[in-house]
């Protein structure tokens, strides 16, 4: 059997493969975070809105034809 000489310390198995991984999960990371710094400015300037949601729902019962009243998707 012949000897594995064809080792580096700049591989892609070595320094450079673990700079490369650490700036890609770096970049991911960053990325979610700006993405939920985004999300939340959003929901501080446009707060959620009830409106849509006809009357009061305590009254509605579980299984009632009556419900199709209450439905937003069709507002």
């Amino acid at each position: 059997m012949a000897e594995n000489t064809n080792r580096g310390l700049f591989t892609l198995n070595g320094i450079t493969g673990m700079l490369i991984a650490t700036v890609l999960l770096l970049s991911i990371l960053a990325f979610l975070v700006m993405n939920a710094i985004a999300v939340q400015r959003v929901s501080i300037t446009k707060p959620y809105d009830p409106s849509p949601i006809v009357n009061s729902l305590d009254n509605v019962k579980m299984i009632s034809k009556e419900n199709a009243k209450y439905d937003i998707s069709k507002l």
